[in-house]
């Protein structure tokens, strides 16, 4: 069978095993939360409380007035100790409200009892993700109370359950679509019809076999059930869970360059968003925990963890046994587009899918040489992009030119840096040339 893919892409090794077959872990709360005030695309939030405060499980904690932006909560009961800048793991540094647990866990409700949802409006539903604090937790972050929010000149027909997870080693996804399948498609239904859409595409790589299993067994008894739902078999290459490289390969629609998907007709859901969406509305539970993927060859234990938002990535390594041996890289997110952390005093925020120590594996190694020409970045580019010769425009400070050639389309995927064969730094250029391009 010709399973469905998208132009370009690569075949990086995935080393999924080491925890595709792990079940998703709970571990404790830590003794000290550090929360940013920053976990999201937009505005930063304004803290609703003040050093000396106790606060409870759930509470909300930050808030911002701006349209794009996303509020933040308690992971625990405690004190608030602290409020200034903190280690972030994407920021460096950023403002964040330290957190003293007491211990006793309280909530300011019970977060497991399941409530009646009954005849839900779309309205009440997108208010609801937005006071729970939802963003993608695929990555981008990106607030899910504003992609529910469709403009008025769009029409959308399909929402797409993104269920790829196509970065190497993460996991968390596919153990979420094996162990909370009927809770995913609650999710689904309830954003289906947040944008009054009767359409829905579940779309997984075939790497994902117990996943597919699972969802299509789920799909026979969902509650908010959407008229036209299929699952959505795709190949397995990288970056196949791209919102435009997603929709390429179950639609066939091509989002146009600088657009968005509902200029397609699409809106493109991460699997865990989903599940977060049906907790905020089934259990008024805000966005305070996620699973993340602990993983790399030199983690003695690799594991899925439940851990709370605002939880030092230390905790999560010594959840896992810690190091057995000196990684040569630390990284938060995929061993493609993740950022590389300096210390393990860094929290996990809203998009930390996972936390990856490597001794050797896409670390690099070898020097940069000379461009051959070989025009395997072009090839291998989902965006369709010249990669060699935006980064030659970009070397030389010629950014005007650079955007003549779509430099802004680049979704820094990081497949042309990967396969170079002289390993030239291609997407660290583009993205200096994209931070220099001139407005306007």
């Amino acid at each position: 069978m010709l399973l469905k893919s998208f132009k370009g892409g690569v075949h990086p090794r995935y080393f999924k095993d080491l925890t595709s077959g792990k079940s998703i872990r709970k571990i404790d709360p830590p003794d000290r939360f550090i929360i940013p005030l920053i976990q999201h695309t937009g505005g930063p939030c304004a803290p609703l409380v003040g050093v000396g405060d106790l606060v409870k499980k759930g509470q909300l904690i930050g808030k911002s007035d701006k349209y794009i932006s996303s509020c933040v909560h308690a992971s625990t009961s405690g004190k608030v100790v602290l409020i200034d800048k903190a280690p972030h793991p994407i920021l460096g540094k950023a403002q964040a409200i330290t957190i003293e647990a007491d211990g006793r866990d309280e909530g300011v409700k019970d977060f497991s009892k399941v409530r009646d949802m009954g005849e839900i409006s779309p309205d009440e539903i997108r208010r609801k993700i937005e006071e729970a604090g939802i963003v993608g937790l695929g990555g981008a972050a990106f607030p899910t109370h504003v992609k529910m929010t469709i403009p008025e000149n769009k029409k959308v027909d399909t929402i797409i359950l993104n269920g790829a997870e196509c970065e190497p080693y993460l996991t968390c996804d596919g153990r979420l679509m094996v162990e909370r399948p009927k809770d995913i498609l609650e999710g689904l239904g309830l954003m289906a019809r947040a944008i009054g859409v009767d359409r829905a595409i579940i779309a997984i790589e075939d790497n994902k076999p117990e996943a597919i299993a699972s969802i299509e067994k789920a799909l026979q008894n969902t509650q908010y059930k959407i008229r036209d739902t299929k699952v959505v078999t795709l190949a397995t290459k990288y970056p196949q869970g791209g919102e435009k490289q997603l929709i390429a390969a179950s639609l066939g629609r091509e989002v146009p360059p600088c657009g968005l998907p509902f200029d397609v007709g699409v809106v493109v859901s991460n699997a865990g968003t989903a599940l977060a969406v049906y907790e905020a509305i089934s259990k008024d539970k805000p966005l305070f925990e996620r699973v993340v993927t602990v993983s790399g060859d030199c983690i003695k234990e690799p594991s899925n963890l439940l851990v709370r938002i605002g939880t030092p990535i230390k905790a999560l390594i010594d959840a896992c046994g810690g190091f057995k041996k000196r990684p040569k890289r630390l990284i938060m997110g995929g061993p493609m587009m993740g950022v590389a952390q300096t210390s393990t005093e860094v929290p996990v925020i809203k998009g930390t899918s996972g936390i990856l120590a490597l001794s050797g594996e896409f670390t690099g190694g070898r020097e940069e040489g000379p461009c051959i020409r070989c025009a395997r970045c072009v090839d291998v580019c989902p965006m369709r992009l010249l990669p060699t010769d935006i980064v030659r425009l970009a070397r030389k400070a010629r950014y005007e030119d650079a955007k003549g050639l779509n430099i802004s389309d680049c979704m820094e995927c990081g497949a042309c840096t990967h396969e170079c064969p002289a390993r030239i730094p291609l997407v660290q250029w583009i993205r200096l040339g994209k931070m220099n391009i001139p407005k306007g």
